[in-house]
């Protein structure tokens, strides 16, 4: 991919790019919509990334080549316009946010490539974010850690983007660790490595059903969220989100919540607590344990959420039908996008013939099946002129 992207920029830009940049996607294993409720989360990046080849230039301007989609944009950095819900929006958005922070990002001309699929839950707009936010840190001389441009990074997503998202996409992509999961407490934001098995397979297969998650039902939920802490603040003072509820106290509160707001609520408080619990068992390679805890997973987002969708469900019922396959759930926000998949490594061609074969008879379309592993965060591949 180095030299892949390199010759894009070199036809783009009749030029040698000065740094090139990785940022992976992520899956997440188990903790649906925990985040933005000050809960765990156990994720993890993928060897799947986005990529930017870039060099800076003197004129305070952005020249962005988006070779996947074949589209160019560019945009002063003197007077950034409001985001204009096109792909842009996101290095314009980390550009704002680098300059909110007080710090002025190049002029740059840049290529990127991704192969984390747009609008699939895998944090594609994350891996483009922590790309460029990197790339522009590099080029600019700034000395911000991998964490504190994960939250640039939300910020912008935030604030500028419009998409009011926790901070696992951001962090998983900034932190993640080869060959291991990451349990983030989304209150605290510390991060703790879990080490995966070696005969396990991350598989991740898209249902080609796409959303766009600024205009879903994902703020619906949030405010669900927030309604059902200020009702069961009156029984539980000092509460300030859903993480601070336990099971015990939700189920003997429930008379006093709407049946939905309940449901939202055991969906989170209870997965919170599947977190925990599956990064407990994978210390100890229980993998028939961290499965059932993600098909759990799923039949809460399912029921109790409402966040899947007909094809979601059926991948995810027809990866509970192989042998091999230790568990599977909807990844991402839902609505469409990806399910992933704890996988024997020995199952995979089994587990993908058999899923694309029931996926097709029931949409007449195959998904597409993606066999990963956990990878490194966000890192400088090339640096120096002619990289």
């Amino acid at each position: 991919m180095k030299g892949k992207i390199t010759a894009d920029f070199r036809s783009c830009f009749s030029a040698e790019p000065e740094r090139i940049v990785r940022a992976p996607g992520r899956a997440n294993l188990l903790g649906g919509h925990t985040d933005y409720n000050d809960g765990f989360v156990l994720p993890l990046a993928l060897d799947r990334a986005a990529w930017i080849a870039a060099r800076a230039v003197e004129v305070p301007e952005a020249r962005l080549h988006a070779l996947d989609l074949g589209k160019f944009a560019s945009f002063s950095l003197r007077s950034l316009s409001p985001a204009e819900g096109t792909w842009a929006d996101y290095p314009r958005g980390v550009a704002w946010a680098f300059q909110e922070r007080g710090l002025e990002p190049v002029g740059l001309e840049a290529v990127l490539s991704s192969r984390v699929p747009v609008g699939s839950g895998l944090s594609s707009s994350a891996a483009i974010e922590l790309a460029f936010a990197c790339v522009w840190q590099e080029l600019s001389g700034g000395d911000m850690s991998r964490r504190e441009l994960a939250l640039l990074c939300q910020k912008a997503e935030n604030d500028y983007v419009g998409v009011p998202c926790g901070a696992l996409d951001q962090l998983s992509s900034a932190l993640g660790v080869r060959d291991h999961a990451l349990l983030i407490d989304c209150r605290s934001l510390e991060t703790t490595p879990v080490p995966l098995p070696e005969n396990v397979a991350i598989v991740v297969a898209d249902s080609k059903v796409r959303r766009q998650l600024a205009s879903s039902e994902y703020h619906v939920r949030r405010a669900q969220c927030e309604e059902a802490v200020e009702i069961l603040s009156g029984d539980l003072p000092g509460i300030a989100s859903l993480r601070d509820v336990s099971l015990d106290a939700l189920v003997r509160l429930r008379h006093h919540l709407p049946d939905v707001l309940y449901r939202r609520a055991h969906h989170v408080v209870s997965d919170c607590a599947r977190v925990l619990e599956a990064a407990e068992a994978l210390q100890e390679e229980e993998l028939e344990t961290v499965g059932a805890l993600m098909n759990q997973c799923h039949v809460s987002l399912r029921d109790d959420y409402e966040v899947s969708s007909p094809e979601l469900d059926a991948l995810v019922e027809a990866a509970w039908e192989v042998e091999g396959c230790y568990g599977s759930r909807l990844t991402g926000a839902g609505f469409g996008g990806c399910t992933v998949s704890l996988v024997a490594t020995d199952a995979v061609s089994g587990f993908e013939a058999h899923v694309s074969a029931a996926y097709e008879a029931a949409f007449d379309r195959r998904p597409n099946i993606y066999a990963c592993r956990s990878a490194d965060g966000v890192a400088v591949v090339s640096a120096g002129a002619g990289a």
